[in-house]
């Protein structure tokens, strides 16, 4: 696939020794140059397991990549928790806001444009372990409506890597944006491949009908 950002990146992070010397013992390995721009939303997939979390977050700490993710405001509440919780990155979302979690997500974005701040948020588009229909819409609005690039990290069980050097532009065609990402994510296997969705959209609780599957 051809990337829209092109390398060199010029936002570079100095990661984790202790970190790398633990994935090197756990077989694992980074494929990653830097990002492109101080802004934009990362897609990590497959999700497949619950070992996918703690092996994400040992990756971060390897390459040193400082990113967000956005969970419900009550788990921030919780003592010991929630502070773990904003340690590792997460952002309290208040799913009952008028403007919806993407609302609150895309002016919290633009406002880290408008001042310049460092800010990439990474999710799993699947949303669960589970498999599903296909990937929701949350993170494409979210990319579209804050004018930022999406970044693929696939997360492949199959060789122990994370690769992480894809950048889309969106460009508002669903269909067109998303076999893009399929293509670029059809090499990644999950601990358990089977439970992986297809890389469309699901809009309305119903997948499009005319984008592609992985």
């Amino acid at each position: 696939m051809g990337m829209d950002f092109p390398p060199p990146h010029p936002v570079q992070f100095q990661g984790s020794g202790l970190a790398r010397v633990l994935l090197r013992a756990l077989g694992w390995r980074v494929d990653f140059e830097g990002l492109p721009t101080q802004q934009g939303v990362i897609v990590v997939y497959p999700h497949t397991s619950n070992w996918d979390f703690p092996i994400a977050v040992l990756l971060k700490w390897a390459v040193g990549i400082p990113v967000q993710f956005w969970s419900k405001d009550t788990l921030f509440r919780i003592p010991l928790f929630g502070w773990w919780l904003r340690w590792v990155g997460g952002v309290p979302i208040r799913r009952s806001a008028p403007q919806g979690v993407v609302g609150q997500m895309t002016e919290l974005m633009k406002q880290k444009k408008a001042g310049g701040q460092y800010f990439w948020l990474a999710l799993s588009p699947e949303g669960t372990r589970r498999l599903t229909a296909g990937w929701r819409s949350g993170f494409y609005r979210l990319a579209l409506q804050a004018d930022v690039p999406v970044g693929l990290a696939g997360l492949d069980y199959s060789r122990k890597r994370l690769v992480f050097r894809d950048f889309v532009r969106l460009s508002g065609d669903e269909q067109r944006d998303l076999e893009r990402m399929a293509v670029a994510m059809r090499e990644f296997h999950g601990l358990r491949p089977h439970a992986a969705a297809p890389v469309r959209l699901i809009n309305s609780g119903r997948p499009r009908a005319d984008t592609i599957v992985k």
